[in-house]
């Protein structure tokens, strides 16, 4: 254990020591202590630039089945023990819920050295390399002719030490470390201007995209929208960008999460081990994959992360909990007080290309904009962009529309996956065809 590490983790030890002498029932200590650095540049020249260190302590008191919480970014002794004091006498105060409590201690244990967490490089890497590489991503689009404009490129990186000690016994510690690289660009002049962009994300230096490469897909995905047209409402064949299968996803989650089911918010309710997709869909949280951006040992209240799988071959067989809302529906936690993980749907046999020439006319969905999301029902419909396919190949790019649908129908009709799953963030999916949706036009 680093020594950062083991002093933040004997910080919260202590701490919880002096809460359970100080009389809370319950009492947990989380210290999450960080480096960040971000640059953006804008036409060649910094238009931000931030580098700072900061360390937080937060804390949950349980009393009596009252709950009270604080924080501070003050760490002298005294004024901690003061906050755990006031934090035990305004727990009194509270409302009783007999569902409160932290989660009980489970016995698993993770190597967090498989999980690939930190790279020491992205601590040391010098200011000038980091200004560089954001200068040289906005410099090759601006060097294609058709760009018009930048909305901006930018590096960013952050190492954070997180250690959790709670009065169930729980006591743990990592390190982490992630790097981004990004860039948003403009094609064409007004009143048909577009814009798109790129990131890259790692946890490690040397494996992020190059500056070229995350250049190269803005420009791609940027310049392939001009020209765009309009077309007729009609039913037909949607095929969704990875992207745009993460949004579908995160959609999905929100109505698969335990605080969805308990509040019966969601059209999931209830339908634990039966057939809400195809044989197509199988969707899994997984938390221990190596380098992932979701990918940690355990989560905000010290429940190990776990793999698990959400719906298997179209069968829904979990929802996702934090401890409270496991107790509420008499179930365990599933180690997710941090939301999701790695959540994702698992990639297919096609290829993008393949999925494509499959259509004989419908749309190639890259980018939705508007918060048309209904999780009681399960209805979408939100403003669109993207790309019409006619007998297999794109044809021209298309605006001012809409998609519409149902995510329960979505989840039945989906007809062909993608191999193009990657883990960029920790919501994410490959290109997938859905047989029928509404798009809205003219």
């Amino acid at each position: 254990m680093r020594s950062q590490e083991k002093d933040l983790l004997g910080l919260a030890e202590s701490l919880v020591e002096y809460g359970r002498k100080k009389g809370a029932d319950q009492i947990e200590i989380s210290i999450n202590a960080g480096t960040n650095f971000s640059v953006e540049v804008r036409k060649g020249e910094i238009e931000q630039l931030e580098q700072a260190d900061s360390t937080i302590l937060s804390l949950r008191v349980i009393q009596e089945q009252k709950v009270a919480t604080a924080s501070s970014f003050d760490f002298t002794l005294q004024t901690l023990h003061h906050l755990i004091d006031k934090a035990i006498e305004r727990a009194r105060f509270s409302s009783a819920d007999e569902y409160a409590g932290l989660p009980e201690k489970e016995e698993i244990v993770i190597d967090i050295a498989q999980l690939k967490l930190y790279d020491p490089e992205v601590l040391i890497l010098d200011t000038k390399t980091k200004i560089e590489l954001a200068k040289q991503t906005e410099a090759i689009c601006l060097a294609d002719s058709h760009i018009t404009n930048s909305h901006g490129a930018g590096f960013s990186s952050e190492v954070k030490t997180v250690a959790l000690a709670n009065s169930r016994g729980f006591s743990g510690t990592y390190k982490a470390s992630a790097c981004y690289l990004w860039v948003h660009i403009q094609a064409g002049k007004d009143p048909e201007k577009v814009e798109d962009g790129w990131h890259a994300f790692a946890r490690a230096y040397k494996v992020l995209d190059s500056p070229e490469l995350v250049a190269q897909k803005a420009l791609e995905r940027t310049t392939r929208l001009l020209g765009a047209r309009k077309v007729k409402t009609q039913n037909v064949p949607v095929v969704f960008e990875p992207r745009m299968t993460g949004e579908l996803l995160r959609f999905l989650y929100n109505c698969i999460s335990g605080t969805a089911i308990y509040r019966r918010q969601s059209f999931l309710v209830d339908k634990l081990d039966q057939k809400i997709g195809n044989n197509l869909v199988t969707v899994i949280d997984n938390g221990l994959l190596p380098g992932a951006p979701g990918t940690k040992p355990f989560d905000d209240e010290g429940v190990p992360i776990r793999k698990t799988i959400v719906i298997e071959k179209g069968i829904l067989k979990n929802y996702l909990f934090d401890t409270y809302s496991a107790r509420r529906l008499k179930m365990k936690s599933t180690g997710n007080a941090s939301g999701p993980n790695n959540f994702h749907l698992t990639a297919g046999k096609h290829t993008p290309e393949e999925i494509t020439k499959s259509v004989d006319k419908g749309l190639l969905l890259t980018n939705m904009m508007g918060m048309g999301l209904n999780p009681v029902t399960g209805d979408i419909s939100r403003g669109a962009f993207g790309l019409w396919i006619e007998k297999g190949e794109i044809a021209y790019p298309v605006s001012e529309i809409t998609i519409s649908g149902n995510l329960a129908k979505i989840l039945q009709d989906i007809e062909m996956v993608g191999n193009d799953l990657r883990f960029d963030r920790n919501i994410t999916g490959p290109t997938i065809k859905i047989g029928e949706m509404t798009v809205g036009g003219i």
